[in-house]
């Protein structure tokens, strides 16, 4: 629900009543993954995705039902290939989900609130068991009147619900959703922790052409972007209006400078050496997600050797993806921003980027 946190914090301000369906558990090949979350008001406004279309007729209906009852609702949809058209998840997977109305407290709507302004934020809703329908805050945000449910749930105890929100906080440090149990009065609840992390950087160093596609491609993937140039006469916010930052100066102090970590993503577009090489040799030695460089196969390896000789090693050179980007046939700068951005993704999730005939298996990996 965290994905959805600003819709649903505006059908809440309008005084509508809300039920929303969580993924809880995803068996097999599957669109959509853990924690993602669609809405319905009571109004018949739809709010966000479970499948990509497979099941939100079936999940429309129950949210209905959610509403007229005030009960949560735990269900699966999809069996086998044979009747996976029947259950409505043509993918052949399986998804669980738990619906519920929501009306939350205050600490679990800051969380929201916090969600939807890109922030770190998590909630934990427990699915089964004792408090099933619960949602409650991190440690330290919330007392026990922090969190909302489904009226009439059974609570939990108080060393549960400390238990819970001490977990929260740890896989929020984790940056992930996952999903986990707590014992309670000699039962055992199923939590889902549902975790939204601030959007992964991407910077982008050299403001040309291909920049500024590279800029809109990449902030529709949820990146916010940075373009950063030492020449300002081509680094301005006009000429990069997707970017969430403009910024002039040396590209290498700036990288030194900045914030990073494991999901940024650097890609070097400015075809100058005296900018590259200082830039690449910062960027090889920092734990980034990725790190690309524009250029011809000449360029690359005149690049690579001086690489080398500033005593870049050679474990942080084979990091180095050059030339940029997976053989598309890309030309112009848009087709270049799909194929440099495919190489991140494909590197992001281990992939061979190999077209998915050739594969055997789920399309979509198990969670």
């Amino acid at each position: 629900m965290l994905e959805i946190a600003g819709a649903l914090l505006d059908a809440l301000a309008e005084g509508r009543r809300v039920a929303v369906a969580t993924v809880t558990r995803v068996l097999g090949s599957a669109p959509r993954t853990l924690g993602t979350a669609m809405a319905v008001t009571d109004s018949g406004a739809v709010i966000g995705s479970i499948s990509g279309g497979c099941v939100e007729g079936a999940i429309y209906d129950s949210a209905q039902e959610v509403l007229e009852t005030g009960r949560g609702l735990l269900t699966e949809f999809g069996v086998s290939e044979d009747d996976a058209f029947a259950a409505g998840l043509s993918c052949g997977g399986t998804v669980e989900v738990f619906l519920a109305e929501v009306a939350p407290a205050a600490e679990v709507r800051a969380q929201l609130e916090r969600a939807a302004a890109g922030e770190a934020a998590g909630l934990a809703l427990v699915v089964a068991g004792t408090g099933a329908g619960l949602i409650l805050a991190p440690q330290g945000a919330a007392d026990r009147e922090g969190s909302a449910g489904l009226e009439g749930s059974a609570s939990l105890d108080a060393d549960a619900v400390r238990r819970i929100r001490a977990e929260l906080d740890a896989r929020m440090n984790g940056g992930a959703t996952t999903l986990g149990s707590v014992d309670c009065d000699g039962g055992t609840s199923r939590v889902l922790y549902l975790v939204a992390a601030p959007p992964p950087r991407c910077l982008i160093f050299g403001a040309v052409d291909f920049a500024s596609a590279l800029s809109a491609a990449a902030s529709l993937l949820g990146y916010r972007v940075t373009v950063c140039d030492a020449r300002a006469v081509f680094a301005t916010p006009e000429r990069f209006p997707t970017a969430a930052e403009v910024v002039v100066e040396w590209p290498s102090d700036y990288l030194a400078r900045t914030q990073t970590d494991a999901r940024t993503v650097v890609c070097v577009l400015t075809h100058d050496e005296k900018f590259d090489l200082p830039l690449l040799s910062t960027a090889l030695n920092l734990d980034v997600g990725y790190v690309g460089a524009m250029g011809s196969r000449r360029t690359h390896e005149r690049r690579m050797l001086r690489l080398r000789e500033a005593g870049v090693s050679a474990a942080a050179r084979d990091r180095l993806h050059s030339p940029i980007g997976l053989d598309l046939g890309a030309a112009s700068p848009e087709e270049t921003a799909v194929s440099i951005l495919a190489e991140v993704l494909a590197a992001r999730a281990g992939a061979s980027g190999a077209p998915l005939r050739d594969r055997h298996g789920p399309i979509h990996p198990s969670a």
